[in-house]
């Protein structure tokens, strides 16, 4: 499907008081897929610059579950945290599970990596690329809410390219550096040395070394 054909479309909203503070959460359909994205608002963003978002792909294992195999759920409640403090911003929430793979072929690739293959190599061995996300959704949502700039809050540079060259005016990449323990380093390192990730080699050395 073209950019030019896809379409999403705002059915409700809904107040959420979090322990970061009042949102409303938006329910989105859209013609591309039968998925339920969500967008997280906080403060009036329409018409608003440089507004702070996370777009964030859904992980049931750490966004739920609280799984220290990955820095999701630290990186999703983080982003809630500085948005409220900021008064003002949007959470999108994508339903691509495992960087695009589903939460099938994710639990495949955890079996991989115990056995000692990266994140990486655990995906390419399942068939899939090392990151099948997209983010043509996101950018739709973003255009809906009338938000005329973004903060973006990620490690990901090539997140902020896909955003870009979706139209999304991005003037800052904000870090959103999430806690090092011994169950996620390799994979942070790995993030961060094949994937590009902006994050603190050192911080997950000592970590990884430490486990």
């Amino acid at each position: 499907m073209s950019e030019l054909s896809l379409h999403v479309r705002q059915l409700a909203c809904a107040r959420i008081p979090t322990d970061y503070g009042e949102f409303q959460l938006c329910y989105y359909e859209n013609n591309k897929d039968d998925k339920e994205h969500l967008a997280l608002v906080m403060g009036e963003v329409a018409g608003r610059e440089n507004v702070l978002v996370r777009v964030h792909s859904e992980c049931f294992t750490g966004d739920v579950l609280g799984s220290r195999r990955c820095d999701c759920g630290d990186q999703l409640h983080g982003a809630m945290q500085i948005i409220g403090k900021a008064g003002r911003g949007v959470v999108i929430y994508l339903r691509q599970e495992g960087r695009g793979i589903g939460l099938l072929d994710k639990l495949r690739a955890y079996n991989l990596q115990d056995e000692g293959y990266d994140t990486v190599e655990a995906n390419i061995l399942l068939g899939h690329q090392a990151d099948e996300r997209e983010y043509d959704i996101a950018a739709a949502m973003l255009a809906d809410l009338g938000v005329r700039s973004i903060r973006l809050l990620t490690n990901n540079p090539d997140k902020v390219e896909s955003l870009t060259a979706l139209g999304v005016r991005v003037t800052e990449r904000v870090s959103i550096q999430a806690p090092v323990h011994p169950e996620n380093a390799f994979y942070l390192s790995t993030k961060a040395q094949r994937m590009h990730h902006q994050l603190d080699l050192k911080t997950i050395e000592i970590f990884g070394h430490g486990g």
